[in-house]
């Protein structure tokens, strides 16, 4: 008995320091977006700052998607906590294909801007474009990490890693997805209304 209650201690003591380690991480995203959203706010002030362009339609596309992610992570957590795997593999599944169409969605909305004339860099580019694209691949950067890691959780699913008393990954990886969707939407809300 003594053993097992060692052995739920140390879990416990794993799971709160893996989490706090993450939060520390989203607190230094939020840290690096804070900058680059100050930056874009600076810049509004300039000459030759775009005051009226329009916001590509995939990126709308885009935000649904990802919340969609949110919630399909979030169920899957809820179907691992009832020991229900059919439902975990469907959910962890489901949240794989829509980050994927959320990256896909993003490089549309790439095109758009390109065919309505607005490019990163280069000549032909301006200054509020140039924030939209950086922000957009920074946060696809960070969403990079997001679906290793669910590469990763999917794998030990498969490995029946995971069951009503061992959710540990599938929280994190739920934890990792809310911040990704959360900070998408902020984003979005900041650069259509900002713009």
């Amino acid at each position: 008995m003594e053993m097992s209650m060692t052995r739920e201690e140390h879990q416990l003591r794993t799971a709160r320091s893996q989490k706090m380690i993450l939060l520390f991480a989203i607190i230094s995203m939020v840290m690096m977006f804070a900058g680059l959203t100050s930056a874009f706010i600076v810049s509004k002030s300039r000459v030759d700052w775009l005051k009226d362009f329009n916001f590509p339609s995939a990126f709308f596309a885009s935000t649904a998607v990802i919340v969609a992610c949110s919630i399909a992570i979030h169920l899957a957590k809820k179907a691992i906590q009832k020991n229900n795997r059919a439902h975990t593999t469907a959910y962890l599944c489901a949240t794989l294909v829509l980050g994927l169409l959320f990256v896909v969605l993003q490089f549309a909305g790439f095109s758009q801007l390109i065919a309505m004339g607005y490019y990163p860099t280069g000549a032909s580019s301006v200054i509020t474009t140039t924030f939209l694209y950086v922000i957009a691949v920074v946060h696809l950067l960070h969403l990079a990490g997001g679906v290793i890691s669910l590469l990763i959780v999917i794998y030990n699913h498969f490995k029946q890693k995971y069951n009503s008393t061992q959710t540990l990954g599938i929280e994190l990886a739920a934890m990792y997805w809310h911040f990704l969707d959360l900070l998408w939407v902020c984003l979005f809300v900041f650069l259509y209304f900002f713009k």
